[in-house]
């Protein structure tokens, strides 16, 4: 959802992520053990650029097709917006996990919503499948292109869709692409919410 127009809005957007800068990965995800950037970190990395170029960010929860997500919604002084929602995946009915769920939500959708490109470590739980970043190569695997293509449409239809397409594809395209892509495309998944036919 967003407002009828939004040229002041993407003016304003694109001035704020020349100056963004990625997010550092100043937190440890016990569990993996790796370091990865959190919420305030991403806060961080742009909080002053939207606000030096009349943009400001609101989240909150709602009911939406009977479940809960989180709405990130970015406005402009002109009152133009744009909204994003990402799913709560909740794993256990408790406060403590529905609150990190939101944690990860906010980040997620802040990330995706602004264009902040933190590298993500922990991001495991969203997908199974981790991967390394590659050494830059001199050329692209042969049908590399197409397949970027692909598995970006993936990402479009949900975290599950990423996963079994991620699983799927050649090793060579997985490595070749390396964890920043998997993390932008993790983002993007996360962001959508399926609605019921």
């Amino acid at each position: 959802m967003n407002s009828q127009s939004l040229g002041e809005l993407a003016k304003a957007l694109a001035k704020a992520q020349s100056e963004l800068a990625g997010a550092k990965k100043d937190a440890t995800n016990p569990h993996f053990r790796s370091k990865y950037a959190d919420l305030a970190s991403v806060w961080d990395a742009c909080r002053k650029p939207l606000a030096d170029n009349g943009l400001s960010v609101l989240q909150y929860t709602t009911a939406q097709y009977e479940q809960t997500v989180l709405v990130t919604l970015l406005v402009h002084t002109s009152g133009e917006f744009v909204e994003g929602v990402t799913p709560l995946l909740v794993g256990k009915a408790d406060m403590q996990a529905l609150g990190s769920a939101i944690t990860y939500a906010r980040r997620y959708g802040l990330s995706a919503m602004v264009g902040v490109a933190p590298e993500d470590d922990d991001g495991n739980a969203a997908v199974a499948t981790e991967t390394k970043a590659a050494p830059a190569k001199a050329t692209k695997p042969a049908g590399y292109d197409e397949w970027a293509l692909d598995i970006t449409a993936a990402a479009e239809n949900g975290l599950d869709a990423l996963r079994d397409a991620w699983k799927g594809s050649k090793a060579e395209y997985r490595n070749h692409a390396g964890s920043t892509f998997l993390d932008a495309l993790k983002a993007k998944a996360a962001a959508r919410v399926a609605v019921p036919a």
